[in-house]
């Protein structure tokens, strides 16, 4: 059974808790260019994409073959000299050193050679005369030069350089290596080198060599980051699915081949024995990982996703995966994987067991909506939590701080479209991520008590007046771009949210409705910063709230309101006309092609409600200075189309 996980002192802060993965991709992308003393590095050597990102990897360890510490010994004020000579010698005998050890002397041939691979100014044809040159000298050896800090830099350069067959041939020397290379502080560089460059049978080796060793490796320092990279970066789904096997026991790490096709339920399904064996093992694997710190893999969130599969709900298997997972609940939403097991943990979960998880969350929303994955778990959280007094002081602060920014990233929009729409709106939401909802809803309805809508309605009740308040504060991020103007027709033209306005709120929104005509006050003529001008998306907002209707997908037209008729529709383009518009910039409004269908949304509105209203006296004056040979003002030809 999973244990419980012991009390490390907390969590990490997010950000380092949501860039696990990517320290892991940087163990893939770390060579040769770390800082050593024993090689001496041209000021203009090349630094690939695999290089940028070594130095935030913590890669400056002392090599265990080297028999010498060469820092500098602190001498008292006064003795810089004696110091520097004293110096200067201890680098004369540790060269010395090398070259009397076994293939010293062929270390250093390689090393010059190396340097000049290396250089910039090295032309490709002779780079590979350089590469064969190496491998020459290095071949009889490689397996040894592998594991030794300067040497194992030349054999990933080597790596780089070289074509497929030399490449297949040091993967061949090299096997049996394969595991201690992982294991290597140095040695892992290289491993990942093969992996990166290496052809598709040259990855098989590698993983057909490391099955049987991955628990331990993911338990290793510095085999865990290799085994992640492999998973994450380089196995296909079929090595995948092998490498996960071997978590479920060692009769599964040894025949590999035979339980390829295998799938975890079946397997614990037609036996009792094997079920327990695997769930052991699992849980234990978990448990140890939890307990390390090591919960931000994408491997292990995978292992977490085989464990939910047998899991028994009704014990106290279920309880302590829970228990175990809810501190470093944040380090799972990062990764699908990770994703699947947050959103199976919170639609399985009590009442109690939800409130712990949301205590432990509490300084990571803002990222977790933000994520691609963990937005789905936000949202999970909106549609399960009974409890939505709680939901709504945990998630004021954020969106009252936050949502302008939100409602217009592509992933942190949705929890708040779910909110203000419906999880099945085909015009937001792909018929992928409806599955996912509905996936949560059908795992949740057991545990979650309240109905549906009520527990939807009681939370968007609370945030209504914050979201309102946030448009006032912020209008022009909200107004200046295509995602950011969708959200605002959706919590504006909405009679089933307007309904729950209370005079407070109601307040709230006129004044938001107040704010918007004031955005669009201004000579657009003759301003380029006026909104209509620096924000041309907001012209579909203007136009839906003259509207003042919801378009309809199944029935291809617009379907008005009946509640938001006392701020919308004829009352919002009589403001329109009179407060912003007016007599003076009518012809201006007509002839620019950003604001030219609005002027066709009044007309329709007026024509049907308000015949009487000025706007039609002064447009029929000011039809002689209307552009209508502008063949781009595609609203302007519809205009006087309807005019004639």
């Amino acid at each position: 059974m999973v244990g419980k996980r012991q009390n490390n002192g907390g969590l990490e802060p997010s950000s380092k808790k949501q860039k696990i993965v990517k320290k892991n991709k940087n163990l893939a992308e770390a060579s040769e260019s770390e800082q050593d003393s024993d090689i001496s590095l041209s000021s203009e050597e090349e630094v690939d994409e695999l290089e940028a990102l070594e130095e935030s990897d913590d890669l400056d360890e002392v090599d265990e073959h080297d028999e010498f510490d060469e820092d500098e010994e602190k001498t008292p004020s006064g003795g810089q000299s004696a110091s520097a000579a004293a110096h200067l010698e201890q680098k004369r005998l540790l060269k010395e050193r090398k070259l009397k050890r076994s293939g010293g002397r062929e270390i250093e041939s390689i090393k010059k050679l190396w340097e000049k691979l290396r250089a910039k100014d090295t032309t490709k044809k002779e780079k590979t005369a350089l590469c064969e040159e190496i491998w020459e000298l290095s071949s009889d050896s490689i397996a040894e030069l592998v594991l030794k800090h300067d040497a194992s830099r030349v054999v990933q350069s080597l790596v780089k350089y070289s074509d497929v067959k030399k490449r297949d041939q040091i993967v061949i020397a090299l096997k049996g290596k394969f595991a201690d290379l992982a294991k290597s502080s140095y040695g892992k560089y290289l491993l990942v080198k093969l992996l990166h460059y290496g052809s598709k049978d040259s990855r098989q080796i590698i993983i057909d060599e490391l099955h049987g060793n991955l628990r331990k490796l993911m338990r290793h320092r510095e085999g865990a980051y290799v085994v992640e990279d492999l998973f994450v970066l380089y196995a296909n789904q079929k090595q995948r699915n092998q490498m996960l096997q071997e978590f479920w026991g060692s009769e599964y790490a040894v025949f590999a081949v035979e339980n390829k096709d295998l799938k975890i339920e079946e397997v614990c399904a037609e036996n009792v024995d094997k079920r327990r064996n695997i769930q052991r093992n699992l849980s234990q694997t978990i448990t140890a990982a939890v307990e390390k710190g090591s919960t931000g893999f994408q491997l292990l969130h995978a292992v977490m996703k085989e464990y939910t599969k047998i899991i028994n709900l009704e014990n106290e298997e279920f309880t302590e995966f829970v228990e175990l997972l809810s501190e470093p609940f944040a380090e799972l939403i990062h990764t699908p994987e990770g994703s699947y097991v947050a959103n199976f943990i919170v639609s399985h979960s009590n009442a109690k067991q939800r409130k712990n998880i949301l205590r432990h969350l509490k300084d990571h929303l803002t990222n977790m909506i933000k994520n691609e994955y963990g937005n789905m778990v936000f949202s999970n959280l909106l549609m399960s939590v009974d409890d939505t007094v709680l939901m709504g002081k945990l998630i004021t602060p954020v969106v009252a701080e936050n949502l302008h920014f939100f409602i217009v990233e592509k992933f942190a929009r949705r929890p708040f479209l779910y909110l203000v729409t419906k999880y099945n709106n085909g015009s937001y939401f792909n018929p992928l991520l409806v599955k996912q909802f509905e996936q949560n809803i059908e795992w949740s309805k057991n545990t979650s008590k309240k109905p549906f809508d009520t527990r939807k309605d009681e939370l968007l009740k609370k945030l209504i007046p914050v979201m309102l308040k946030n448009y006032i504060d912020h209008i022009k991020t909200w107004l200046n771009s295509n995602l950011g103007t969708q959200f605002s027709a959706e919590l504006f033209i909405n009679d089933h949210i307007f309904e729950m306005l209370d005079d407070k709120s109601k307040a709230i929104y006129k004044e938001a409705i107040d704010k918007t005509l004031d955005f669009y006050k201004g000579d657009i003529a003759n301003d380029d910063q006026h909104a209509l001008n620096a924000f041309p998306y907001s012209q579909r907002f203007l136009k839906s709230l003259i509207q003042n209707g919801s378009w309809d997908r199944t029935e291809k037209k617009i379907v008005p309101l009946t509640k938001t008729g006392e701020f919308l529709g004829l009352e919002f383009a009589k403001r329109l006309y009179s407060e912003v518009i007016t007599k003076k910039y009518l012809v201006d409004w007509c002839n620019n092609k950003n604001a030219s269908f609005v002027i066709v949304s009044l007309y329709e509105v007026f024509s049907k409600k308000d015949t009487k209203n000025e706007f039609f006296q002064d447009l029929k004056k000011a039809k002689g200075s209307l552009d209508t040979a502008d063949e781009d003002n595609k609203g302007l030809k519809l205009l006087t189309k309807l005019m004639k």
